[in-house]
């Protein structure tokens, strides 16, 4: 997770505290495996740089999928989800279908594009 741009607090006139929520997902919707960035603090358009790994063999990629939630934190521990967007088997839209795709085509290869969030 590289960056994200344009997050809103709703709830008051001031930028968002981000964090990203990673999750691994087999073919029946179990989890394998989470991971979150740390939080971005009153950022607008945070820039996380983070990378995560998942164990996952390569004749299993078409099998899974990978959640990916941004999170608003709030105070005293709440948080909201800003959006969402998931891609492998069950992929939110085209545009992660394919970056999917490329990726499985790259094997290993650092695969970077924008996504645009689904609202909650």
């Amino acid at each position: 997770m590289i960056k994200g741009s344009h997050f809103r607090n709703l709830a008051i006139n001031r930028p968002p505290d981000t964090y990203g929520k990673l999750c691994l997902l087999n073919s029946v919707g179990q989890e394998m495996s989470r991971c979150k960035t740390s939080i971005r603090r009153g950022q607008p358009n945070p820039i996380y740089k983070e990378t995560f790994v998942f164990q996952v063999a390569l004749f299993q990629l078409s099998d899974v999928t990978l959640m990916i939630s941004i999170y608003n934190r709030r105070s005293m521990k709440r948080k909201e989800m800003i959006g969402w967007i998931s891609m492998g088997q069950n992929s939110s839209g085209e545009e992660e279908q394919n970056q999917w795709q490329e990726m499985k085509e790259t094997k290993g290869q650092q695969v970077c594009r924008w996504h645009t969030l689904l609202e909650s």
